[in-house]
């Protein structure tokens, strides 16, 4: 059983930062998964919003966030981490981290196990 839980999210104002965590529980040891964030705005779809490798050697980033947000991990820790700059209004989402143990994906569909969520809002 694959158990992650994020944290970190909050209220911020627009142009502010967080940093979301997601530390893999239990038994899950989160070097063996490759790692992503997804997130989901009130009445749509889920988004992609970055990935990382197995050993982080290798990013992936959404358009919407390149440049902004910055995916990391540290498996020491079983923790991988969403760092987001210059937050906008149209960032508001529940944000998920997921895992899989194949090659990362672009896709929320390419995720097999999944967070709890975390909400981020982000106020103009």
């Amino acid at each position: 059983q694959v158990q992650l839980v994020e944290s970190g999210g909050g209220l911020v104002q627009a142009g502010g930062s967080l940093t979301l965590s997601c530390e893999a529980s239990g038994r899950t040891v989160i070097s063996s998964y490759a790692m992503g964030w997804i997130r989901q705005a009130p009445g749509k779809e889920r988004e992609f919003v970055a990935a990382i490798t197995r050993s982080g050697g290798g990013t992936v980033y959404a358009d919407s966030v390149k440049g902004r947000f910055t995916i990391s991990r540290d498996n020491a820790k079983n923790t991988g981490y969403l760092q987001m700059n210059s937050l906008k209004p149209e960032d508001t989402a529940v944000y998920y981290c997921a895992a899989t143990p194949r090659f990362y994906s672009n896709s929320p569909l390419g995720y097999e196990h999944w967070g709890q969520g975390t909400q981020v809002t982000v106020s103009s």
